[in-house]
């Protein structure tokens, strides 16, 4: 691979950098995995009896669960005894070793376990410290618990979601997700910092942040009265036809933005005339006129198969595209071959390769068995022979 002219004899990014994570369920552990994706060493600390986020999407006995497969992959694994975990000699030996550690919890409970920034500034002064928590550390909230639901609930998103009937949660945790990733772009940040100035720090972000962040234009409609958004199903309120819609044999989802690909898409429907309708005018008009356009183009979808539609809007340049289950979405055309998935260890589970390509990627390993790296750690700190 090559990178800006030269060839990827580049090392992993974050090669030799020693991370210690105490994150569970998406969250932090992403972060760390984002980490490891990019050459650092992480170490995943939990209970000797394994934390509760093991068995969560359950795969079968003998097996971790899907979301720990995920989000622990290229750690290694170091169980301890938690109950006194503030005065585990472990842990005092293995962060001065550490460049930075990563968790999730509120403030008072990072204290009462000794992972709270100047407690562990006192064990590395130069450490760097990324904590995630439900909200702002500021707020009154500070030391209540959260997950992405919370997130969703209270920035709005949930209102606005599903057809309007009852507030309606997004299957997947957009919210868990998107705060790992803005962990980790943070946490390089402060690595740079210390590479400049020799200092350590505590990077902080919240699942409430990063909720209100994304639901941050929508927010600003509201703030300044230009409009109060209400739940739409799966039909885009800014711009049209962007819905799914049934087909004789299934189901598409078509997405059209900008006049240009209007006036295509109005000439493969038989329908010219709707490019000079007073309500499709724009992005905006045809967003907020998306009901009565959506049952044109839903008469037309239903007297087609899923085939000829994909063909010809793909023809045309229209984004259109088949709404699969997860199974379809393995053997997809639009997922095979395109690197988008890994297979650690040369197993048969499809772990989602790292989200950009760099020079120099770290190697992908499995996510690790409870413990299994607790001597290998124990020799590395000089505490067993």
């Amino acid at each position: 691979m090559a990178v800006g002219g030269k060839t990827d004899s580049i090392g992993p990014a974050l090669e030799g950098l020693r991370v210690l994570d105490f994150g569970r369920y998406i969250a932090a552990p992403l972060c760390a995995a984002l980490l490891a994706d990019i050459g650092a060493d992480v170490i995943r600390v939990e209970p000797a009896t394994g934390a509760s986020d093991r068995d969560v999407m359950p795969l079968g006995a003998n097996q971790d669960g899907a979301l720990y497969t995920q989000m622990n992959r290229g750690k290694r694994s170091l169980a301890l005894d938690f109950r006194c975990l503030a005065d585990s000699p472990v842990l005092k030996a293995l962060v001065p070793t550490s460049d930075i550690v990563v968790v999730n919890m509120p403030p008072k409970q990072l204290e009462k376990v000794g992972l709270n920034y100047a407690a562990l500034c006192a064990l590395k002064p130069d450490i760097i410290l990324t904590t995630i928590s439900a909200y702002s550390t500021s707020g009154e909230n500070r030391n209540l618990t959260g997950f992405d639901g919370t997130g969703q609930a209270l920035s709005g998103a949930m209102h606005i979601a599903g057809n309007g009937s009852m507030p309606m949660r997004a299957a997947v945790s957009y919210v868990d997700y998107s705060t790992g990733i803005t962990a980790a772009y943070a946490t390089l940040a402060a690595v740079i910092a210390r590479m400049r100035s020799g200092h350590g720090q505590h990077v902080e972000t919240s699942l409430m942040q990063n909720a209100l962040a994304i639901m941050n234009p929508i927010l600003i409609e509201a703030a300044t009265g230009a409009r109060h958004r209400v739940a739409t199903g799966n039909r885009s309120p800014i711009s049209g036809p962007s819905d799914a819609f049934e087909t004789k044999d299934g189901w598409v989802m078509i997405q059209v933005i900008g006049d240009a690909m209007f006036a295509r898409f109005a000439e493969q429907i038989g329908r010219p005339d709707l490019v000079v309708h007073d309500d499709y005018a724009s992005d905006i008009a045809r967003g907020e006129n998306g009901a009565a356009l959506s049952a044109v183009v839903a008469d037309w979808c239903r007297r087609q198969t899923s085939e000829d539609v994909l063909r010809r809007l793909s023809q045309a340049r229209i984004p259109c595209v088949p709404i699969l289950t997860p199974a379809q979405a393995l053997q997809a055309s639009q997922t095979l071959g395109g690197g988008y998935f890994s297979y650690p260890g040369g197993e048969a589970v499809p772990i989602a390769a790292p989200m950009a390509q760099i020079a120099g990627p770290a190697a992908l390993y499995p996510a690790p068995r409870l413990g299994a790296h607790n001597t290998e750690i124990m020799r590395e700190l000089g505490m067993l022979a």
